[in-house]
């Protein structure tokens, strides 16, 4: 998976309008990391394709891993990161901030906080004393998403000049990532991602059901919560800077668990890998063909790979 993730970000910075040779790009990534002065191709490979392909790979990790996360928490196949509302929530804040014409820096910011005040509308819906039933959950998720999606739409309604600016944000896109945006991201990366993978013999241990879990000495609820609020900074943090990237958290871990097992602590690692290899080559190929929008690749691939496995599921 290592070796397949640094081959996907060689491919991706060498190709473009200017290919460069793969040992050129390696020689480029040498120079960067030693401090030697960069030139030439050394420029394009470190402020023009590098930072867009470091994005893809923390947002392809990111979603990729919290897909897995949450299949395990919710014990649903279906389960994806955008499954509380965290998408519909950011997508409502930048829309707003798009059709108001605040600055451009600001856009991510108000995805950002609108994605996790949606996370937290949602936790506060289905909350049930102490508990946070999956099921209330799941349609509190579903509700907080339907309405944000309609607060969006009436808002772009509006706004119809902003028309395009919001639909290449709803789309996805890594086009405009640069080592400032990349730096923004990696926090949310790293911390929500780090605490869901301490969390896999847990989550291992949650398969068996929350009684079996609870015998054993897990606290279900307890790591339920934590789940959820790792998976919504991680992905609240990706959407905020690229927009909404459809089924990459959701293939990736049916495609790691058919390769390699149901094991959280295999799962999630690998996930990541794998999802953010899987973002690079997509990225890629929007950018080298008139798809454009990396969005539009993930899901025009992920949708009939998606029915082939769930196809698959049924013959087996």
């Amino acid at each position: 998976m290592l070796a397949l993730l640094l081959g996907a970000v060689v491919v991706g910075s060498a190709l473009g309008s200017v290919t460069i040779p793969a040992r050129e790009v390696l020689a480029a990534l040498w120079h960067g990391l030693s401090g030697r002065p960069l030139l030439g191709n050394d420029v394009i490979v470190w402020q023009l394709r590098l930072p867009r392909v470091v994005m893809a790979v923390l947002v392809g990790g990111s979603l990729s891993l919290c897909g897995g996360a949450f299949q395990g928490v919710f014990r649903n196949p279906l389960a994806d990161p955008y499954l509380l509302g965290v998408a519909s929530g950011a997508a409502l804040g930048a829309t707003t901030a798009i059709v108001a014409n605040w600055p451009h820096h600001l856009i991510p910011l108000a995805a950002l906080v609108s994605g996790l005040a949606a996370t937290l509308l949602t936790l506060g819906l289905a909350r049930e004393g102490q508990r946070f039933p999956p099921s209330r959950l799941i349609l509190a998720g579903v509700v907080v998403g339907s309405v944000c999606s309609a607060a969006s739409t009436a808002l772009l309604l509006r706004g119809e000049d902003r028309a395009r600016e919001v639909l290449s944000y709803t789309l996805g896109n890594l086009s405009f990532s640069g080592w400032a945006e990349v730096a923004a991201v990696l926090p949310y990366a790293l911390l929500g991602g780090g605490v869901l993978l301490l969390l896999g013999r847990a989550l291992d241990t949650l398969q068996l059901g929350d009684l079996t879990a609870q015998s054993l000495g897990v606290p279900v609820e307890t790591l339920r919560l934590i789940v959820v609020i790792a998976v919504s900074l991680a992905t609240a943090g990706a959407v905020a800077y690229v927009g909404i990237i459809g089924f990459v958290g959701l293939i990736v871990p049916h495609t790691v668990r058919l390769a390699f097992g149901a094991g959280h602590r295999i799962l999630l690692p690998f996930s990541a890998l794998l999802g953010g290899s899987l973002l690079v080559l997509a990225d890629l190929l929007a950018r080298t063909t008139l798809l454009s929008q990396v969005g539009i690749v993930t899901t025009l691939l992920g949708g009939p790979f998606f029915l082939y496995l769930l196809r698959r599921r049924s013959d087996d």
